[in-house]
């Protein structure tokens, strides 16, 4: 028995079984008719198999090549995708990327991590900002791709990632029924503000601001300081502060979408982009 399968013998193998015809399989791999039928040949006889009936004029796969031919794709892909992999470690330059600081904070140290070990020759910078910052960054060309909150967008849109949902958090759960409302919030042009406000304000609930940062973890400080109430994902709220539930009217949701900049896909932007999805939309 062989030991290991030539796996330029199994592509022609699986080029002919397209193409339905070796003339044709030939002219794709850009061979002549005799050196396809001989690596045929070679193949079969390697596999103490035939593979192709080649009676009645035709070419059409035997029980055994029929049988091969979904094994022998798999091993085609899962080549074609180690070499693209390594592949892409070979790409070089520059990619500026911006994103909130919430984000950031929590989910950039593993993507940097990743992605230096897998493209080590790619440079990567960071800013960190609000959205409407990072939009104009990016339409300048400042960046070149960017995370960003916004209202949810249609849903045939191609950079839709996720939505994410806002809850009311304090340190006590009296402090929700407090008027005015003594807000935890970040400045302007924060998203999260806006809902804030949009929400309270359809509620006429009246607020005032007891504390500005525009750092998340600077509000959650002050959330467990008892300066009042904060906004915040409900994915990174903290176990030991109370959520407001119904008696605050719910804020809506917000969008987290991947942007890249006009004329800036492709390479190692293109590479990042996967790295964030990966990491942050699995």
């Amino acid at each position: 028995m062989i030991r290991d399968l030539d796996l330029a013998l199994l592509r022609t193998f699986v080029t002919i079984a397209d193409a339905e015809s070796f003339t044709r399989a030939a002219a794709r791999l850009d061979l002549t008719q005799p050196a396809v039928s001989l690596q045929m040949r070679k193949l079969e006889g390697l596999l103490d198999r035939q593979l192709f009936d080649r009676r009645h004029g035709g070419v059409a796969l035997t029980v055994q090549g029929s049988d091969l031919l979904p094994q022998a794709r798999r091993l085609l892909a899962l080549n074609d995708q180690i070499l693209a992999s390594l592949r892409e470690t070979e790409i070089e330059g520059d990619v500026r990327f911006g994103a909130p600081e919430d984000l950031a904070s929590t989910h950039l140290p593993t993507i940097i991590a990743r992605f230096a070990e897998r493209h080590p020759r790619v440079r990567l910078s960071v800013t960190c900002d609000f959205t409407a910052n990072l939009m104009t960054a990016l339409s300048q060309g400042r960046i070149d791709l960017a995370l960003i909150k916004r209202r949810p967008a249609p849903r045939g849109s191609d950079e839709r990632v996720f939505e994410e949902r806002l809850v009311w958090l304090a340190r006590e759960a009296g402090q929700f029924e407090a008027r005015p409302l003594p807000l935890v919030i970040a400045p302007t042009p924060d998203a999260y503000r806006a809902r804030a406000l949009d929400a309270l304000q359809e509620a006429d609930i009246s607020f005032r601001e007891a504390f500005v940062s525009p750092s998340l973890a600077g509000q959650l400080a002050a959330v467990r300081a008892g300066l009042g109430v904060a906004i915040a994902p409900a994915t990174l709220a903290p176990k030991d502060l109370v959520v407001a539930g119904q008696v605050l009217p719910t804020p809506a949701a917000v969008e987290i979408a991947l942007l890249i900049g006009k004329g800036r896909a492709g390479g190692a932007v293109e590479l990042l982009a996967r790295e964030v999805k990966d990491v942050i939309f699995r």
